[in-house]
């Protein structure tokens, strides 16, 4: 089992009120241990509580699995090593718990769109985890809350990273029970604000070394770093930089290709070559034709014929398509060829995935994908929105791009910034 580090005081205080709260919320910065303190008063409150079946949610099950059943080796699977398995309750994934007060099962579920909320719906819970609670669908949240209503020690936690100042979560959700709270002190209203100075695992050269990577002037140093709630603006990718992820075309010994699509007939279609050597993923070739431009739509055959040009002579793994995009999808499985793959488009995931490989290094663009290299330097957060979304426009190569690198799951550790 993983020990985790000792709590800083402000994560302890947070602990010791969950005691006397039902609805526990942790928001604040990145590597702010935020999933930490709260696994650990969910998995403690677990072992003890009388109601059998609980619930662990996010925006989709994955994002579940990795924030909150792994979290970097202290999640679930490890605070009940050897007392813990994974199975399926009701046909949906779930952990099966041996605690001191008998099995306890917790069901996980995503919840980031309209309707999802009926996986959940029918089903009372002894206590909710909700990860990036500011991601879920509003709708989802409120059935959390619906659902712990009869509940025999009702708790519910919630963590997330800082949105812009009025999005929904804030005005909807947390100022009520603010209010709550400061009308009735034993109201059970429980909030902890946490940043990197809280995680004591991380040596101050550490934390001095990532604070250096970002620009303190933007918003990303407000909300990662200090945990503030503020609108994006600017380069969605401020971080890339041509001198060191564009690369010159050159033979590298390729171990795997992929190729990523963005689909469009009157508005661009965007298409990706990408190949992995030592480690690295190199968008190696792309093609890209907008019907607008040039008042010529293609269809979907026009478009295979296309991507069989760029794989010649070369084994793909899997062609990454928009979910959207059923007919491109048809005719790829109709020849019987590649194996078509519907992307996962989760824009704000898979900005942020973007966002950590490019930091990371994980990704390069050799200097013959032009489409790509100039979205970049105009690829923009939407200024008036109180959603993380950014203006549509200069985003086909982009959203490919996107596609690529979230549905791969090229970055397990979206967190931890290893390259400027």
């Amino acid at each position: 089992m993983n020990l985790i580090s000792p709590f800083s005081q402000n994560q302890y205080k947070y602990y010791k009120r969950v005691n006397d709260s039902w609805f526990n919320v942790a928001e604040g910065g990145k590597r702010g241990g935020k999933n930490v303190i709260n696994i650990w008063s969910f998995a403690w409150e677990l072992e003890t509580h009388p109601d059998k079946i609980h619930l662990a949610a996010g925006f989709d099950q994955s994002a579940v699995k990795l924030n909150v059943v792994d979290s970097n080796g202290f999640g679930l699977l490890n605070h009940f090593e050897g007392r813990c398995r994974e199975g399926e309750y009701k046909k949906r994934y779930a952990l099966f718990i041996q605690t001191l007060t008998g099995e306890k099962i917790v069901m996980v579920a995503g919840l980031g769109k309209e309707r999802d909320e009926n996986r959940i719906a029918g089903q009372s819970y002894g206590m909710v985890y909700v990860t990036e609670a500011n991601r879920c669908h509003p709708y989802g949240i409120q059935e959390c809350f619906d659902r712990t209503l009869a509940s025999s020690r009702r708790k519910i936690f919630h963590d997330l990273n800082p949105r812009a100042e009025g999005h929904w979560y804030y005005t909807d959700v947390l100022s009520y029970h603010e209010t709550q709270q400061k009308q009735n002190d034993k109201y059970g209203y429980n909030y902890g604000h946490f940043t990197i100075l809280d995680n004591l695992s991380l040596s101050q050269e550490h934390i001095n070394k990532e604070i250096a990577t970002y620009d303190k002037s933007r918003a990303w140093y407000q909300r990662d770093i200090l945990g503030k709630r503020k609108t994006l603006e600017g380069l969605v990718y401020p971080m890339f930089n041509v001198d060191y992820h564009v690369v010159k075309v050159a033979a590298r010994p390729y171990e795997k290709y992929w190729v990523s699509v963005d689909y469009g007939t009157y508005n661009p279609f965007s298409m990706g070559l990408w190949g992995l050597a030592n480690g690295v993923y190199y968008r190696i070739a792309e093609y890209y034709h907008s019907g607008r431009s040039t008042n010529m739509e293609k269809t979907a055959g026009d478009y295979y014929r296309e991507l069989e040009n760029m794989t010649k002579g070369k084994k793909i793994e899997s062609v990454i398509v928009d979910p959207s995009a059923s007919y491109f999808i048809a005719e790829i499985r109709k020849h019987n060829k590649f194996h078509a793959k519907k992307a996962n488009n989760d824009v704000a995931g898979g900005i942020e995935s973007v966002k950590a490989a490019l930091q990371q290094g994980k990704v390069k663009i050799q200097d013959n994908c032009k489409h790509l290299i100039r979205e970049m330097g105009l690829y923009m957060w939407n200024a008036k929105s109180v959603e993380d979304v950014p203006v549509k426009e200069n985003d086909h190569a982009q959203d490919d791009t996107r596609y690529f690198v979230h549905t791969l799951k090229i970055v397990r550790d979206k967190g931890h910034i290893i390259a400027k």
